[in-house]
């Protein structure tokens, strides 16, 4: 039997494969991007993913045994549907089982930050800052705040699906109304959209983030210290319910918050400050496989 690991990443834009040689030598074989195509419809989307399938199989000479899948959203267990998907032409739909009908064989999937936690747990940072780490959780931090679990080198996606999803718990009322039906999430405060937002709301002004956080340091603009001082302050905050409940070995920051450095200095301070224990042990680091986690994250799902 092959020990050769296959993975996809999904994307609303990219299709990502990737064949390594093994669990215990992830040597990359192939490695392919195609576009999604994603506005041609749900049945395009599933050709483009055996057609990328097929392509490294050519490559690699053999078809795969079995394939894991990271994509954006989660499958509903009870329906088999795929929910919470940026993606609409793949959301509602019975994803992993029209793909495996599609392909002949088992398909496991996870979301991405559950895939980008995996990577790290398995070869990116984690077995560098602490390779006997057993619980670890990634954090994506961008657009939006999703978030990953991994025990003892298994994804825990939870009986709805929703294993990781610190994003939309509520954080605080200031954050306004979330997509999700509820207010004050954790998504709408500390993302780069929410802290985007923030600014605008007290300036009138709209800044991308990398512009707000430079006038932060030099101090020459007091609206964008705000600013910082949020994300610090509720990053303390909405962190340390994940490490009071799940105590992990490590947290891993993605995303293009997790690259302000203050979040690994008086971030840290602030959640210190909240967290039900003397001392904070829990390593908190940055990603070492960067935009390559989704897809080596999605081929350890087979294992």
């Amino acid at each position: 039997m092959s020990e050769k690991l296959w993975g996809i990443d999904l994307g609303g834009t990219k299709i990502e494969g990737i064949v390594m040689k093994s669990h215990d030598n992830p040597e990359v074989l192939v490695r392919k991007r195609i576009d999604t195509e994603s506005d041609k419809g749900y049945e395009h989307v599933l050709n483009r993913i055996q057609s990328l399938i097929n392509d490294m199989a050519e490559t690699v000479g053999e078809q795969p045994i079995k394939l894991g899948i990271g994509t954006p959203g989660a499958i509903d267990p009870p329906t088999g549907l795929l929910k919470n998907s940026n993606s609409q032409s793949i959301n509602k739909k019975p994803f992993q089982k029209d793909l495996q009908s599609l392909l002949g064989i088992p398909v496991i999937m996870a979301n991405d930050a559950n895939c980008f936690a995996l990577a790290e747990a398995k070869m990116g940072v984690v077995p560098e800052v602490d390779p006997e780490a057993k619980v670890v959780f990634g954090v994506i931090m961008g657009t939006g705040c999703g978030g990953g679990v991994v025990v003892n080198g298994q994804v825990i996606n939870g009986k709805q699906g929703i294993g990781g999803e610190w994003g939309h718990n509520f954080l605080d009322a200031s954050g306004g109304d979330c997509y999700c039906g509820k207010s004050g999430c954790t998504e709408k405060i500390i993302s780069g959209t929410g802290l985007e937002n923030y600014y605008e709301e007290i300036t009138g002004v709209r800044k991308r983030l990398k512009e707000i956080i430079p006038d932060a340091r030099s101090g020459k603009d007091p609206n964008a210290v705000k600013t910082l001082n949020r994300l610090i302050h509720f990053f303390g905050l909405g962190i340390s319910t994940v490490i009071n409940l799940l105590d992990p070995d490590v947290i891993v920051l993605g995303g293009g918050v997790g690259n302000i450095e203050e979040l690994y200095t008086e971030g840290i301070e602030s959640a210190q400050k909240h967290v039900f224990n003397p001392r904070l042990d829990t390593k908190i680091v940055r990603p070492k496989l960067g935009d390559s986690a989704g897809v080596f994250g999605a081929a350890f799902l087979t294992v």
